[in-house]
């Protein structure tokens, strides 16, 4: 396996839809994806989408830890070809942060449960419920198979900044 390099908000891999993958057995894609879980576990991301790592395919892996979704852990998943649908028109906004946007973040609105869906590396066809941390980060890496980045996603920029600052702004506040 190799950590990969992440393609940067503004290199032309981001903006466009990625390609469906023919067959998620493919020891090509299960090359890809075990490069992409090593790549993510090395930037300290949550979530990975194969146009990110410069493969224009539909490919994501996420993970979501205990901490950041209400206490439920939801272990590291692979979805390849994946849908999203919203359950309900409800909307949350909270920051987000992207690995290729470093150092970046803003408040983005998000639908707050969904269902999802996509294929498994074995072939197999996996679907799930999500909520809070978990239905966000499953949406912001789903958008990257689309060509959205977060910022596009955004009601403005006024809480768009360095993540630093705007921490800080933010204890400052509280």
């Amino acid at each position: 396996m190799a950590i990969l390099k992440i393609a940067r908000m503004g290199h032309p891999v981001l903006s466009r839809i990625a390609d469906p993958v023919a067959d998620p057995t493919d020891p090509e894609v299960l090359r890809l994806i075990g490069d992409m879980i090593e790549t993510m576990e090395d930037a300290g991301g949550a979530g990975l989408a194969a146009p990110q790592v410069h493969v224009p395919l539909r490919v994501v892996v996420f993970h979501a830890p205990a901490y950041r979704n209400e206490g439920v852990a939801v272990p590291l998943t692979v979805l390849i070809n994946p849908m999203v649908e919203p359950l309900d028109a409800e909307r949350h906004l909270g920051y987000e942060g992207c690995l290729s946007l470093p150092g970046l973040t803003g408040k983005v609105p998000r639908f707050t449960h969904i269902r999802y869906g996509g294929y498994q590396p074995s072939g197999a066809w996996l679907e799930r419920e999500a909520q809070g941390f978990h239905a966000r980060v499953v949406q912001h890496e789903c958008d990257h198979l689309d060509g959205v980045l977060y910022p596009m996603r955004m009601d403005g920029l006024a809480s768009f900044g360095f993540a630093d600052e705007v921490r800080r702004a933010q204890e400052e506040l509280a």
